[in-house]
């Protein structure tokens, strides 16, 4: 057996966020959303809200989807919304998830795209489902031999 802890996916979860936060300080606040607007896990500020996060997250990322799509543009990789006290991103985690990071005024566009991406290609790995190998059982033939 092994020494190691075993880390469940929501320590990773937070992990991933925490790193995130930490090579990107302009972001404030950071969070990984399913589809349907449920929280999986966050890194936010107080005074804002998990729930309302992760819906308005999906709600933006299904309308983007839409819009997408209904201008020809196909599947969306991003959403990106900017308001004059900042930067919301929106990053698929492959078909897993929906990390929304939360930046800064004055954030540099280029680079938190770039670390967002790079997070959501980790928390994508987080995610997936690993389905173990299994061995088919020997035959009564084989044990008898």
């Amino acid at each position: 057996m092994s020494d190691l802890p075993v880390v469940g996916r929501a320590a990773r979860l937070d992990r991933a966020l925490a790193e995130l936060l930490g090579q990107a300080p302009e972001l404030e606040a950071a969070a990984v959303v399913s589809f349907d607007g449920l929280a999986m896990a966050s890194a936010l500020p107080a005074g804002m809200d998990e729930d309302r996060v992760a819906a308005m997250s999906a709600a933006l990322l299904s309308l983007g989807e839409k819009a997408a799509h209904g201008l020809g543009r196909g599947d969306l990789s991003q959403v990106y919304v900017e308001g004059e006290t900042g930067t919301v991103f929106l990053i698929s985690c492959d078909d897993e998830a929906v990390l929304v990071a939360v930046a800064a005024a004055g954030a540099k566009a280029g680079l938190m795209l770039f670390e967002v991406r790079r997070a959501a290609g980790a928390i994508a790995e987080v995610l997936r489902v690993e389905h173990p190998v299994e061995e088919p059982a020997p035959s009564p033939d084989a044990v008898a031999q």
